[in-house]
């Protein structure tokens, strides 16, 4: 994943499957206050906690936002954001960091109905340099576009 402004944000090599604790209700996650949906063309440090994707690419420039009840491959579950006085953790660091946000976080139950993945981005030591302090872990799925809600309480 690259993240807005060409400071790239470095996918985890591996995926690990999603656990999916139970939660009440499974509301749409998309913010209203950025526009209609779907949008095409957004940046990875413009997604927003609960944004779901259509036809994910971890490694794309650019994602398609789309209504989480309308078919997507991705959705954004969880964000730890690093001060901005950190120095850069390393490489190992930001990895664990990504493995305990995905680990944290609260799914609704309809997570337990998809085959699920995780996924983690976290910054460069030259995309840290240019301000990104952002770790983030999706939950995708390599069927298509099947999943057809939030998958955030």
């Amino acid at each position: 994943v690259t993240s807005l402004g060409g400071a790239p944000q470095e996918p985890a090599a591996d995926a690990a499957p999603a656990a999916a604790p139970p939660a009440a209700g499974a509301p749409s996650a998309a913010p209203a206050s950025r526009g209609s949906l779907p949008l095409e063309g957004v940046g990875p440090l413009d997604f927003q906690l609960g944004d779901c994707f259509k036809d994910f690419d971890p490694e794309a420039q650019q994602s398609t936002v789309v209504d989480c009840a309308t078919g997507h491959s991705a959705q954004l579950i969880a964000t730890h954001h690093y001060p901005e006085s950190d120095a850069y953790p390393g490489l190992t660091a930001l990895k664990d960091k990504g493995r305990e946000t995905c680990r944290n976080a609260q799914l609704a139950a309809a997570a337990t109905t998809y085959t699920l993945l995780q996924r983690n981005a976290y910054p460069s030591s030259s995309s840290w340099d240019n301000g990104d302090r952002r770790v983030d872990c999706y939950v995708t799925t390599d069927a298509g576009n099947v999943i057809m809600e939030s998958l955030v309480p």
